[in-house]
């Protein structure tokens, strides 16, 4: 296994910037300037490029900004201004999917936002939620995305419906939705081990919810004495860590099975970690334990095996909202394909919607000062293409045969997208009915009740 880096920011302000630590040994390895982000607000493309919402961002009509960091960049020691995106409102949580083609984000109104990356492409813009989307989550095949609100609502969206160009001006429905939070919803997570993909959430009235994804059936209700503000899954998904507003963090068992019969987890079964004196913002796993943040301005690496800490990274320029772990690679490895971020459109443009791509101009092949070896628009390219063809150069018809290439490529991975989404969509099916089918009968049905662990305070 590779060495690790911790990257963390804080919403303080923007001078805090981003900190880059390497795990193993508590070394500074980076600082990136001018970064607030709020939670959920926070992630990496790709193991290549940082992501960012920043709200109240100075010099946004909608109060708020996306800003991106390609980490080969400073690799190369090159002077980097993050490139800034400015939606029309501001944005809080923001997800990706796996592979990095599609970015979400959520904003205070309830509105929700996907972008195509590359492209910087708005696809799809609706509401939600009537109070501020407060986290998002995709599903591990990227087939779904999950928003939790403030006022305890959960829905979820097919990411076919929402990109469906012949829908694109009707507003979406769900293909579920819940209200079983009483109150804000403060993570989400899925996971992918069991017979059945889960989705589990946790919330400030205290209980963390696991869900059957592809039913949206509640499978278990567990409460705990404190108020939830982060959650986390093991690698292996055995362990639901559940951090709480007091700095606490619960480790428990995650049990997940096709069986809706209650059972009880027994008092020897809980463990209590006790290493922070602020609410936990934040929780993932690493190669080396769990790492923990929190509002106490510090980061805790554990040791999973016997739950002590290992090293507590102090984070000085305020407190810690999100953090990410990341390959050191990515900071000094050189990739053959650079991963590229546009800036995010403002408003969506169904008529470009399949049009408007992203292509690599060279700047030999131009006279023209304005041009440069940069990535244009589809419809600055074909300007381009009609101011030349005036003089009827061969630049021209190199220009339109590179275009009509680019369309072909990005037609072919679009419909190679669709297929995997597609066949993940049908995995689910096989899943439900193999669910319906190991169901027990009614009556037994009747008599199981919904999980309810109590977790008396320590």
């Amino acid at each position: 296994m590779g060495r690790e880096a911790l990257v963390v920011c804080s919403d303080k302000s923007m001078g805090a910037g981003i900190t880059v630590w390497d795990i193993d040994t508590g070394d500074h390895l980076l600082h990136i300037p001018t970064c607030a982000s709020p939670p959920h607000g926070f992630l990496c493309l790709r193991n290549q490029v940082l992501v960012a919402s920043q709200i109240h961002k100075h010099g946004s009509v909608g109060g708020g900004a996306i800003s991106s960091w390609h980490l080969r960049k400073f690799f190369e020691f090159q002077p980097q201004a993050p490139l800034r995106s400015y939606p029309i409102e501001a944005i809080g949580p923001i997800a990706c999917t796996e592979d990095g083609v599609y970015l979400a984000g959520g904003a205070p109104s309830g509105n929700a936002y996907i972008w195509e990356v590359t492209g910087g492409r708005l696809l799809k813009n609706w509401s939600v939620h009537k109070k501020s989307i407060n986290c998002m989550e995709f599903s591990d095949d990227s087939s779904l995305l999950i928003c939790g609100s403030d006022d305890g609502m959960i829905s979820i969206w097919s990411m076919i419906s929402l990109l469906d160009i012949a829908d694109f001006g009707n507003l979406p429905a769900p293909l579920c939705s819940s209200s079983e939070h009483s109150s804000a919803i403060t993570g989400l997570l899925t996971t992918s081990g069991s017979l059945s993909s889960v989705l589990v959430s946790c919330s400030l009235d205290g209980t963390c919810k696991i869900w059957d994804l592809v039913t949206g059936t509640l499978l278990q209700n567990r409460v705990f004495p404190q108020s939830l503000t982060a959650i986390a899954v093991d690698g292996e998904e055995q362990l639901l860590l559940s951090g709480s507003a007091d700095g606490t963090i619960f480790v428990n068992l995650l049990n997940i099975g096709l069986s809706k019969v209650s059972y009880t987890v027994l008092q020897d079964q809980q463990l209590v970690l006790n290493g922070h004196n602020g609410l936990i913002t934040a929780m993932t796993f690493c190669n080396a334990g769990l790492v923990s943040a929190s509002e106490d301005c510090s980061a805790c690496l554990w040791d999973v095996v016997n739950w002590v800490i290992i090293r507590r990274f102090s984070h000085q320029k305020g407190p810690i909202t999100n953090l990410v772990v990341i390959p050191q690679t990515s900071l000094v490895k050189q990739y053959n394909r650079i991963f590229h971020v546009s800036l995010l459109e403002k408003y969506p443009h169904p008529s470009n919607l399949w049009k408007e791509i992203n292509t690599p101009l060279s700047p030999s092949s131009f006279e023209d000062d304005h041009v440069t070896g940069e990535f244009r628009s589809t419809a600055l390219l074909n300007q381009q293409i009609l101011d030349l063809e005036h003089g009827r150069t061969e630049a021209a018809i190199q220009m339109k045969l590179e275009t009509s290439m680019e369309n072909r490529l990005w037609a072919t991975r679009m419909t190679k997208h669709v297929m995997e989404i597609n066949k993940h969509l049908q995995t689910r099916l096989l899943d439900l009915m193999q669910c319906r089918l190991l169901r027990p009968d009614s009556a037994s049905t009747q008599m199981s009740k919904k999980l309810k662990v109590e977790y008396s305070s320590p």
